[in-house]
């Protein structure tokens, strides 16, 4: 499977079961059910996407406006715990909403989907790859796979 349907998919599964094992994690410490945790879950996975896109375009924009025209290891890092932080700040006031707790304590439960979500992506990633096989991209090269797609 390659191109948009490998893309689809990949989102598709990554997202739901995404959504499911945080729905249970959120009802286990909480101690509530997941039935509440659930739309919960789903809100979450709305709004990191939505962070995301916008997140990344306007460090995209950022970055065109630097002389370096490279993604340096500190410029990765940069990226990454810049897009941590924002999600945080609009994660945190939404799970103490829903959860009617207090920002600290959504601070600390969602501490559990900061440490789970670079685990299960590098789980899920190999899996999927395991069941699907790497993308021609990897396989034959970038140039080849956008040659052979022409």
């Amino acid at each position: 499977m390659q191109g948009v349907l490998r893309r689809v998919v990949y989102i598709s599964t990554f997202e739901v079961t995404g959504i499911l094992i945080s729905a249970l994690i959120l009802a286990y410490l909480s101690g509530t059910a997941p039935s509440h945790t659930g739309p919960l879950a789903v809100m979450t996975s709305a709004l990191a996407i939505t962070v995301n896109l916008a997140y990344t375009s306007l460090f995209e924009r950022w970055e065109a406006s630097r002389p370096a025209r490279s993604r340096s290891f500190g410029r990765r890092v940069l990226h990454a715990l810049g897009f941590q932080v924002t999600l945080l700040v609009f994660l945190i006031p939404l799970m103490a909403w829903w959860m009617e707790m207090s920002l600290l304590d959504a601070l600390i439960l969602d501490t559990a989907l900061i440490v789970f979500f670079p685990v299960y992506m590098f789980v899920f990633n190999w899996a999927f790859d395991g069941l699907f096989g790497l993308p021609d991209a990897v396989t034959k090269g970038f140039g080849e796979d956008a040659e052979a797609a022409a």
